[in-house]
């Protein structure tokens, strides 16, 4: 046998052993991209998911902000509400103290004498 037979045979094993190679990795490559229990079936699943979630988001942000001008809403009526309320604390305080009632009975008394007179 001569060198050359050897290195010809070398290479025959090594593409015999390369062509097994392939085989299996073909193999699990097949299994990987299958849509039911491989990753492609993972991906599909998770794509699924991904807009699913995509569209729970888009509706808690719509949600939030009707929820968000509602009370902005709500926070100006009551501040409103407080406001007039105020007044008519004042109003109140204004017409209880002793001094205001003293003056107005005295421009009631004149209005009423001048009337009669």
């Amino acid at each position: 046998m001569s060198v050359e037979y050897l290195f010809q045979a070398v290479l025959v094993m090594a593409s015999v052993g390369l062509a097994f190679f392939c085989l299996i990795l073909s193999r699990r490559l097949r299994r990987l991209n299958d849509l039911e229990t491989g990753l492609g079936g993972a991906i599909a699943v998770m794509a699924a998911e991904v807009d699913r979630l995509e569209v729970a988001m888009r509706a808690a942000r719509d949600d939030a902000t009707e929820a968000g001008e509602a009370l902005t809403q709500s926070i100006t009526a009551a501040r409103k509400e407080r406001a007039l309320w105020d007044l008519r604390q004042k109003i109140d305080r204004a017409a209880a103290s002793p001094e205001t009632t003293v003056v107005a009975t005295r421009r009631l008394r004149k209005r009423v004498e001048n009337a009669h007179a």
